[in-house]
């Protein structure tokens, strides 16, 4: 019985992440020249002259080539998902929602761009306000209705409700009451959506760092969902988990074959059409398998550029109210960026993030043995 659990499970995660690896290349070259035709182009503008001369290139590169990612990830999840799931019928709520709100705000920035728009897109309070909202209302749902966990101690299994926060280097878990439980679905839904938003700003620089850290949630997802491993690896079982799994495995393929376009230079941009949802919906599969806090470390790339962004702003406002003349940690924010205009050609620049996100790929699995 394990066994054909293993087996179909595994069919499943390889037929999600070839199916939506295969509609990405199929339909990209026809999105493209649509996208191309409809004067699509993206025309980056930062508050920094060197930079925009150094993205010049780009200007009739076309945008809301994630319109691509949101049909192959939601196709391949509905075919090869159990629907009946719970938290794969959230997931895919969430994930669309913000495919729709990416998609709007893409769409108001072009028609800006060509005149056709009085504003740069949606204004960040807008967009910010609905992913909260999004947030809560999952939130409130998965702290209702969420699986109950089990972890095992030396006291045998112990049976957990869906509200629990666990540590990286800790195998007890802390209790949360509902408002600090929506608290932390805000955190990592909203934070994470926009993190990888932050980082769509070089060519295949988001999905490749998606594609890394996707891969290690599918394996979290797995053991969480199987009671001998989470046993082994000091994870809590979540019933109902395993089903994540389908969920980054079509995230794994639609990312992939998304670089193949994306790739330096790139053919097509994702924009916030394919980056919220993303990164929305890696924090929902955190929030199911109870692994919100090793996002942050499986993410590390995603926390930099945040951070930086975070930094820049706070720097910069702090030194104008005491001298009069705002200042800047970085030559500009987020941080890749910085070292493009440091020298750094942008493919070394999108490498070497991929390394570093990398190397938090594996101190996020490393915790598992340290617990």
């Amino acid at each position: 019985m394990i066994y054909w659990f293993h087996t179909g499970l595994l069919l499943r995660i390889a037929g999600a992440a070839v199916v939506s690896y295969l509609i990405v290349m199929a339909l990209g070259p026809t999105m493209i020249r649509f996208l191309i035709r409809k004067k699509m182009g993206d025309r980056p503008e930062f508050n920094h002259a060197d930079l925009n001369e150094l993205t010049r290139s780009k200007g009739n590169t076309p945008t809301m080539g994630g319109i691509l990612i949101v049909i192959s990830v939601g196709f391949s999840t509905m075919l090869f998902a159990n629907l009946g799931n719970m938290y794969i019928r959230m997931g895919l709520f969430g994930f669309f929602c913000l495919g729709i709100l990416g998609g709007v705000d893409d769409w108001m920035k072009l028609r800006h761009s060509a005149g056709q728009s009085n504003r740069d897109g949606l204004r960040s309070w807008q967009k910010i306000l609905f992913q909260i909202c999004l947030a809560v209302l999952i939130g409130v749902f998965m702290y209702r209705y969420g699986s109950q966990s089990q972890v095992v101690n030396s006291e045998g299994i112990i049976e957990l409700p869906s509200h629990q926060l666990y540590l990286p280097f800790v195998s007890s878990a802390i209790y949360l009451p509902l408002f600090a439980y929506v608290l932390i679905v805000i955190a990592t839904m909203v934070g994470a959506s926009n993190a990888v938003n932050l980082t769509d700003g070089m060519d295949g620089l988001a999905p490749g760092c998606v594609v890394i850290t996707t891969a290690v949630f599918l394996l979290l997802a797995w053991i969480a969902g199987v009671q001998e491993w989470s046993g082994t690896f000091h994870l809590p079982l979540v019933l109902g988990a395993e089903e994540m799994t389908i969920l980054c495995a079509s995230i794994l393929g639609a990312c992939i074959g998304f670089l193949w376009y994306n790739a330096n230079p790139a053919q097509v941009f994702m924009g916030d059409t394919g980056s919220l949802p993303l990164g929305g919906l890696l924090g929902f599969i955190a929030i199911v398998i109870r692994q919100e806090s090793l996002l942050v470390i499986a993410g590390g790339v995603f926390v930099m550029e945040t951070m930086s962004v975070i930094l820049q702003v706070g720097y910069f406002k702090i030194t104008r109210r005491r001298s009069g003349e705002g200042k800047r940690l970085f030559r500009i924010a987020p941080i890749h960026h910085h070292f493009h205009l440091g020298g750094w050609a942008e493919p070394k620049v999108v490498v070497r993030f991929w390394l570093m996100g990398i190397i938090f790929a594996v101190l996020a699995l490393a915790t598992l043995k340290l617990r």
